[in-house]
C-alpha cells in the first residue's frame, strides 16, 4: 500500500483547527478505518494529572467520524458531522502517546455507525466509543467534493 493510499489524500486538510490545537495526527487512514495519535503534554491533563476526558472524547469523535470519510481523490475531501457519540472511560493515561482507532460498522450512503477505542503506548485500553455520523451533501461517494 502506498503512502497516499495509507494516509488518504486529505490527511493534513482534515486535521486543521481544533485537531491541530490538540496535537492530533492521522497516522493511518483507509476506507472504513483510521488511526489517530496524540503525544500527551501538560495541556492535555486535568487537575488530577491524567488526560482530560474531553481530550479522549475528541480523539474518539475524530477517529470514528474520519473512519467513514476517507477520500482517495486528490484535491477533494469528504465532510461529515456527528449525530451521537457515547464514550466510556476505562483507565487513566498520564504520559506517552495515545492511539485512537475508528472502524465503520455499518450504515448507508449518508448515515454510518462507527466504533473505536483509545489505547496508551503500553497497549492499555483507556476509552471506548460508539457513534452515529452523517456525511454532508456531496460526500456520499468516496470521490468527495473539491476542497
Amino acid at each position: 500500500m502506498s503512502d497516499a493510499d495509507r494516509h488518504g489524500a486529505e490527511t493534513s486538510q482534515s486535521l486543521m483547527g481544533y485537531h491541530e490545537l490538540l496535537g492530533m495526527q492521522v497516522v493511518e487512514w483507509t476506507q472504513e478505518f483510521v488511526v489517530i495519535e496524540l503525544n500527551i503534554a501538560d495541556k492535555h491533563l486535568n487537575r488530577s494529572g491524567i488526560v482530560h476526558g474531553g481530550v479522549l472524547t475528541s480523539m474518539l469523535d475524530s477517529a470514528l467520524s474520519l473512519a467513514g470519510l476517507y477520500c482517495s481523490t486528490p484535491g477533494h475531501v469528504r465532510k461529515g458531522m456527528t449525530l451521537s457519540l457515547t464514550t466510556t472511560f476505562v483507565s487513566p493515561a498520564r504520559h506517552g502517546v495515545l492511539r485512537a482507532t475508528g472502524t465503520v460498522r455499518g450504515g448507508g450512503a449518508k448515515t454510518f455507525m462507527s466504533s473505536g477505542e483509545v489505547r496508551d503506548e503500553a497497549g492499555n485500553l483507556v476509552a471506548l466509543a460508539e457513534g452515529a455520523f452523517r456525511r454532508r451533501s456531496g460526500s456520499e461517494t468516496q470521490q468527495g467534493v473539491p476542497e
